[in-house]
Parts: C-alpha cells; structure tokens; sequence
C-alpha cells in the first residue's frame, strides 16, 4: 500500500517567478546603482585629493569617533579584514592624518584616531563629498528620494534578522 506525503514547500518555491525575478531586478538596481556613485566618489576623491576611498572611509570612522577606536572596531565598521585597516593606517600614520596608540593593559590592541591636521583634511574632503552626492541625486525628485530613503531603511530592518545581524548600524 503506497500514500503519497505531502512535503511542505519552502516558502521561496510557493513564490511566483515573477516575485523571484523582481527581487533579482531590484537587488541589480541596487547594485547598479551603487557602483556607479561609488566609482564616481572613486575619481572625484583621487582626483581632488589624492585620497582612495578606502582611506577617506576610514577617516570618516574615526571623525565620528574624536577620542578614536580600537583596530578591531575600525575593521568591524570598515567589513575588512585586520590587515587591511593595519596598511590603512601606516599609510594615514605616516602622512600624519592619524595617531595610534598602544592601549594600556592590552599590549596586542591600538587606539587610532585622527590627528588635528587629519581632522581639517577629513572636514574638507567631507563637505565637497557632500556636495557631489546632493549634486548627483538633485535631478531625482525630492519627494522619491525621500520614498526611497524610507523604503530602504525598512529593507535594510527586514534584512538583519535574515543575515543574522540584530541590527545594522544607521549610516
């Protein structure tokens, strides 16, 4: 005697091809759409300062940070590795845009932060980079950019429990 059991589906094969193919266009999008502002940023940066992305990100951390933050935060915040952030700063160290510091009690760990001259580079780099986002955005209508702003933070909230995350930092 054969009985045919019923195997519940996933909820991913319940969905339509269309959802799965509108969640593709839309990740796309986003991608698209991020890559051609970050390589803009990219040149505009080396460009008018002779700086990567990488770097000015990492002076962006620490400009939020004014007494600095241990390696280990920096390369949690940056989502690169130790090594990474350890080239980054002998590069800012060594232009005397960033101070390290050994952290007492923890003879492996070091405190970095930015030094009065990094923080005046950072300050101008900061708001001509403001600029170019806003002059990028300007011919999206505000109403949409601000539907936008609103639609992905409510994506970003639904994607945390997904990744494992309890909760994304806010940019």
């Amino acid at each position: 005697m054969s009985s045919i059991v019923e195997v519940p589906q996933p909820e991913t094969t319940r969905r339509t091809r269309e959802d799965l193919h509108a969640s593709l266009r839309v990740w796309l999008q986003l991608l698209t759409s991020t890559a051609l502002i970050e390589r803009h940023v990219r040149e505009r940066l080396r460009e008018r300062f002779d700086i990567t992305l990488s770097r000015f990100d990492m002076m962006a951390q620490l400009d939020r940070e004014p007494k600095g933050l241990k390696m280990s935060e920096l390369s949690r915040r940056l989502m690169v590795t130790g090594g990474n952030v350890t080239g980054l700063t002998d590069q800012l160290v060594a232009e005397g845009l960033v101070a390290r510091r050994g952290i007492p009690g923890d003879r492996r760990a070091y405190n970095v932060r930015l030094t009065p001259k990094g923080k005046r580079q950072f300050e101008a780099m900061a708001a001509e980079h403001e600029t170019w986002i806003v002059a990028l955005f300007e011919r999206f209508p505000a109403h949409e950019r601000e539907a936008l702003g609103e639609s992905l933070a409510r994506l970003k909230a639904a994607l945390a429990p997904a990744l494992g995350a309890p909760r994304i930092p806010d940019v």
